[in-house]
C-alpha cells in the first residue's frame, strides 16, 4: 500500500466565512498526478569544463555556457517539491536567479538561472510545485512517472515505504527537523507540555489518518486509540468551534502564527510539541534522486549538493528576495493556496528558533545522521510498514557529496528577527 507523504491542505472555512492556509501533512493516495512539463534533458555529462564553445557561420568561436555546473549537470536542473511555494522550500528558491526568471502559472513552475551566492552556475533551475499540481501524489511516484525530474523532496518514511518498488536515495537535507506538530490550547490545558500529557484528559487528537507518525505514537504509548480522530481536513473550523477542547496536527512554522494572527475567531496562541521531539526523527523534504539515476547524476551532485547546502545557509540568513519570489509565485498560481508575508517571515524565525534548519549534531548543514536514519527504519518497519524488509541506511540516504565545511554559525537567530547584524555564514 502506498501512503503518500504528508501533504498540506487548505480549504474554505465555511462556518466562519474564512479562507485560510492550514499547513499540515496529509497522506492522500491518488493516481491523479500528471506530467506537467515537456521532458528535460536528464543526462549528466562528464565534461567538467566551466564552459563550452561553438563555431558560428563566420568561423568565430563564442562562449555558449559558463559556470561550474555547465557541461556537468543537465542544462536545466529540475526539482520537484511536495507542496505549493512556501518558506520551508526556501533553499530551492534561493537558487533561482532573481533577474530574468519566469513563472509558468499554468503548470506551476518557476524557472531561472541556477545561481550560487548570486553568481550564475551555467545551467538553469526549474522548481516544480507539488501537492494539487501533481494530483496530491507522492513526489517519489511523480519522479518515476516523469523521469525529467532530477531531484525531488523525499522524506525518510516515504523512502522506506517505496524502497522495494520505487527506490530513491536522498543526498542533502535542507531541513534538519520535521516541522510537523500536535498543537493544543494552552488556556484549556495549562499543565500540558507534551503530546503524551494529553492522555490525562483523554483529549481528542485530530490528524490526517494516514500520517506515519501516529502508529509510532500509539505503539510507544504516547497516545491511546480512543484519542485518535483521523478526520482532520486541513481547516481550522473544528478546532475553533470546539473552543480548544481538542488537539490537532499542524506545522510549527505556520499554524501558531496563522491561528493567532489570521483566524480572528481564534486570535490567540497555541501550544505544541514537534513530532521530532517525540522520538520520530525523520528527515522531511530531503532532496533525493531515483536510485537508477544516482550514478549518472554523480558528477553533477558532486558540485550541486554543496550549492544546495550553501543556498540553505544564504536563505535562512537573508530570506527577503527568495520570500518575495515565493509570494509572487503563490499569487501567480492563484490556485486557492493562501500564503502571506507574515507566515513567511514567521516560518523563517521558527526554522531558526526550533532548529528546523540547522547543523544537527555536528557543524554541517544538510548531512544525514546515519544512526538517526537507522532508528527511523527500525520504527517504521516495526510500527508502520511491516511489509517492508531489507532496507538499509545506505539504500535511502547518502552523505557522499556533502561539504562538511558548510553550516550555520552560532549566531543565527539575529539573521531574521531584527536582533542585530547577522554573523551566520558558511563555515570556512
Amino acid at each position: 500500500m502506498i501512503r503518500a507523504n504528508w501533504l498540506r491542505l487548505v480549504a474554505p472555512v465555511l462556518a466562519f466565512g474564512l479562507v485560510v492556509a492550514a499547513c499540515g501533512d496529509s497522506d492522500e493516495d491518488t493516481d491523479a498526478g500528471a506530467d506537467t512539463t515537456a521532458a528535460t534533458d536528464t543526462t549528466a555529462a562528464t565534461d567538467t569544463t566551466a564552459g563550452s564553445t561553438e563555431t558560428t557561420a563566420g568561423g568565430t568561436e563564442t562562449t555558449t555556457a559558463a559556470g561550474p555546473l555547465a557541461g556537468v549537470c543537465p542544462e536545466t536542473v529540475v526539482m520537484q517539491t511536495d507542496w505549493n511555494p512556501e518558506a520551508e522550500h526556501g533553499a530551492l528558491y534561493e537558487m533561482v536567479g532573481k533577474e530574468g526568471y519566469t513563472i509558468d502559472a499554468s503548470n506551476f513552475i518557476v524557472t531561472g538561472d541556477l545561481v550560487s551566492g548570486g553568481e550564475d552556475t551555467g545551467v538553469d533551475i526549474e522548481v516544480r510545485t507539488g501537492g494539487p499540481a501533481i494530483g496530491f501524489q507522492q513526489v517519489t511516484a511523480q519522479m518515476y512517472q516523469d523521469t525529467s525530474i532530477h531531484f525531488g523532496y523525499v522524506s525518510t518514511d516515504e523512502a522506506i515505504e517505496n524502497f522495494q518498488d520505487l527506490p530513491t536515495i536522498s543526498v542533502v537535507a535542507p531541513l534538519d527537523k520535521n516541522p510537523q506538530i500536535i498543537m493544543w490550547d494552552p488556556a484549556t490545558y495549562p499543565d500540558v507540555e507534551t503530546i503524551a500529557d494529553l492522555q490525562e484528559n483523554d483529549t481528542t487528537i485530530r490528524y490526517f489518518e494516514t500520517g506515519t507518525y501516529m502508529p509510532y505514537l500509539l505503539a510507544s504509548g504516547q497516545v491511546t486509540e480512543g484519542q485518535l480522530d483521523g478526520s482532520y481536513d486541513g481547516t481550522p473550523a473544528v478546532f475553533v468551534s470546539e473552543g480548544g477542547a481538542i488537539a490537532q496536527q499542524g506545522f510549527a512554522s505556520a499554524e501558531p502564527y496563522i491561528y493567532e494572527n489570521e483566524i480572528p475567531e481564534w486570535g490567540k496562541p497555541v501550544a505544541f510539541q514537534l513530532i521530532h521531539d517525540t522520538g520520530y526523527e525523520l528527515y522531511t523534504q530531503a532532496l533525493g534522486v531515483r536510485a537508477e539515476a544516482y550514478e549518472e547524476l554523480t558528477p553533477c551532485m558532486e558540485l550541486l549538493v554543496p550549492i544546495v547546502q550553501q543556498a540553505s545557509v544564504d536563505y535562512i540568513t537573508n530570506p527577503d528576495a527568495s520570500n518575495a519570489l515565493i509570494l509572487e509565485a503563490v499569487n501567480e498560481y492563484d490556485n486557492g493556496w493562501i500564503y502571506s508575508q507574515g507566515v513567511a517571515d514567521f516560518s523563517v524565525e521558527q526554522q531558526l528558533e526550533l532548529g528546523l534548519v540547522g547543523n544537527g549534531t555536528d557543524d554541517t548543514l544538510g548531512n544525514f545522521d546515519e544512526a538517526r536514519v537507522q532508528e527511523v527504519i527500525d520504527i517504521t518497519v516495526r510500527d508502520v510498514f511491516p511489509e517492508v524488509s531489507g532496507v538499509t541506511v545506505s539504500d535511502i540516504v547518502s552523505n557522499e557529496f556533502i561539504d562538511p565545511s558548510i553550516g550555520l554559525t552560532a549566531s543565527t537567530t539575529t539573521a531574521t528577527t531584527g536582533g542585530g547584524d547577522s554573523t551566520t555564514t558558511a563555515a570556512e
